[in-house]
């Protein structure tokens, strides 16, 4: 898989959650980090996501924003 994105995390799907349309979609990065992504149900079926499968969150962003306490 090439991406132009420089930010692609391999993980395991935790979980899955399909509503009528969308689904939401847990990866767990490791080390306590989970990403959670809303996608389409027909997103999850082409990419034959489920639980307990190898998956990437890939994120591709112009901005990113900082906070501090």
């Amino acid at each position: 898989m090439k991406l132009s994105a420089r930010n692609k995390m391999p993980g395991t799907v935790t979980a899955i959650d399909k509503g009528a349309v969308n689904a939401m979609v847990l990866i767990d990065l490791g080390g306590d980090t989970t990403v959670t992504a809303m996608i389409t149900n027909a997103s999850v079926e082409e990419l034959g996501l489920e639980v307990g499968k190898t998956a990437y969150a890939i994120v591709k962003a112009s901005d990113v924003i900082v906070g501090s306490d």
